[in-house]
């Protein structure tokens, strides 16, 4: 029985080192949100309209839309190979854009700007694929914690290249592409190395469990400390060298706090006779959901018994719940609502994002950096919580995950009418409300998609409504915001236009407002519908803890 137990908790360590590589990699992988800080730079440089800067973003984030590959290439190729490829095409797509902005070389056709600013955004789906996958599949009993830290990292990757680089290089944005191109480089490379895929244990204890949930609280309250300082740093007013060497220092101290759990588990596992060990030489090909994991049952066939006999009935269409092909997935009513639902969500807060320069100048400010990390570290408490906050209440109630979906919409239709109005000090409240819930329909659909439609084809599944990030941002930053800000702009020398005041984005709120009300109405017929899988959820971690509790006894 010792035996048994130290094999299937063999690769501890090794697990939560690849984890601790995982949230490195999504710290940094954040880059796409980043545009905001130098877009005024290509604006003037380029001698751009307003509508000719949002399809830059807008081509920025097309780049997600070739995540499709990243999908397919998650079961066929190893996670080190795609984080290879993830590396490589940032540091062409950023450095390229170093090139233009520092005025090494001539501002290129705009065509060609389009497609290196394509390579930029397609190279995080790379590298939020390998994160993402891989980990669900090594926890896949804790998916709400896994996806809030990781996606909470990601949300935390915009202030912490925006306070980096100002600590550094005093908001130079030549210096900040620099930091784009560079860091996820190197970072990506020291991750090839820890994040593999890891051998599911057939059985787990409730010790196990309990272990594995207090890693991910400690993981949290790390996550939580550095988004705090992060938001301090942030109102620090004249910042000398001392004062940002100190930040850098401690921000670095605090990346690297995680590390602490793998070690542990290492000595903890030394102590009880435990050997490591991984297969991502040999990569297992089998249904990601194993019979004995009921939250998500691989089930293709209906057994029904009865005193004497056991009669199998073939299923047509899998319910939802079950493993699903991508074809069936398609078919499925229930997808089409997660995926509107969520371009009413991640579209219309995309589109805050990437016009949050010209927002805040429109307004006033002549700094909008503080903007940026504010929609940042929020979006970052919105994934994190929501993450562990909707994984407790599907244990203890059976609550549906979309339910937090739709209260995430409707406080997005609140912030953006605080932007429509125009008040003073509007911006800062509206950014918070706007990231918080951009956070939480990130984190939450996750988690969500996997539960309703399998892990067999997760990367695949998890890219396809990635698809909404490209098109919300086409449909609510190019067309929406560009056409009507155009509208109110005057034209300026040199070719350019600028506009000021609170009536620049009034209606392009109001409409993204009219958008997240139909999110809403979308999300809670989605909970409805999926109220009978979750109780299905909550029923067997309960029958897993109380049977882990009475073997114990």
């Amino acid at each position: 029985m010792g035996i048994l137990s130290d094999s299937s908790s063999a690769s501890t360590a090794t697990k939560w080192l690849g984890f601790v590589a995982a949230v490195w990699i999504q710290a940094i992988s954040g880059n796409n949100y980043t545009f905001s800080n130098y877009s005024d730079a290509l604006k003037s440089l380029m001698h751009l309209t307003q509508l000719q800067l949002n399809n830059l973003s807008v081509a920025k984030d097309v780049g997600k839309a070739f995540g499709l590959l990243a999908g397919l290439a998650s079961d066929r190729l190893p996670t080190w190979a795609i984080l290879l490829i993830g590396s490589f095409e940032g540091l062409i797509g950023y450095g390229v854009q170093w090139l233009v902005v520092a005025q090494i070389i001539q501002p290129l056709p705009y065509w060609q700007m389009c497609v290196f600013l394509c390579m930029g955004g397609n190279s995080t789906t790379w590298m939020n694929t390998a994160v993402l996958v891989t980990c669900i599949r090594n926890f896949r009993r804790n998916r709400g914690p896994v996806s809030g830290i990781l996606k909470g990292y990601v949300g935390l990757s915009t202030a912490i290249f925006t306070n980096l680089c100002s600590a550094i290089f005093a908001e130079d944005p030549a210096f900040f592409l620099l930091t784009l191109a560079i860091v996820p480089f190197i970072v990506c490379l020291t991750g090839v190395f820890f994040l593999r895929e890891i051998p599911v244990a057939k059985t787990t204890t409730a010790e196990e469990d309990s272990e594995e949930s207090k890693y991910f609280g400690i993981l949290n309250a790390v996550a939580v400390v550095l988004a705090v300082y992060l938001l301090a740093y942030g109102f620090v007013p004249n910042v000398n060298t001392l004062v940002s060497k100190v930040f850098i220092a401690i921000l670095l101290v605090l990346l690297a706090s995680p590390l602490g759990i793998p070690v542990y588990a290492y000595f903890k596992g030394r102590n009880s006779g435990r050997v490591g060990g991984d297969i991502e030489g040999n990569r297992v090909r089998e249904p990601l959901i194993q019979n004995g994991d009921k939250e998500n049952e691989t089930v293709t066939v209906e057994t029904v018994e009865t005193e004497t006999e056991a009669v199998v009935v073939v299923k047509g269409q899998p319910a939802v719940g079950e493993e699903h092909t991508i074809m069936e997935v398609m078919k499925s009513l229930d997808f089409w609502i997660l995926f509107v639902s969520f371009l009413c969500g991640v579209g219309t807060g995309l589109a805050v994002m990437n016009n949050m320069g010209q927002i805040g100048l429109a307004l006033g400010y002549t700094d909008v950096s503080i903007f940026v990390s504010l929609t940042s570290i929020w979006g970052f408490f919105g994934r994190i919580i929501s993450g562990s906050v909707s994984e407790h209440f599907i244990k203890k109630s059976a609550t549906p995950r979309p339910l937090w979906n739709a209260i995430s919409q409707i406080l997005m239709a609140v912030g953006y009418i605080l932007l429509a109005l125009a008040m003073p000090g509007s911006l800062y409240i509206g950014s918070i409300i706007v990231g918080i819930c951009y956070g939480v329909r990130l984190a939450v659909t996750v988690p969500t998609a996997s539960e309703l439609f399998g892990l067999k084809y997760y990367g695949l599944i998890y890219n396809i409504l990635i698809l909404n990030l490209p098109l919300g941002s086409f449909l609510f930053s190019g067309l929406l915001a560009g056409i009507l800000y155009d509208m109110e702009a005057t034209t300026t020398q040199g070719g350019g236009n600028t506009c000021v005041g609170g009536h620049c984005y009034r209606l392009v709120f109001i409409v993204m407002a009219g958008a997240c009300v139909v999110g809403f109405f979308l999300d809670i017929l989605l909970a409805l519908r999926t109220k009978t899988v979750y109780n299905k959820i909550c029923m067997s971690k309960r029958s897993k803890k109380s049977s882990g509790t009475s073997s114990s006894s």
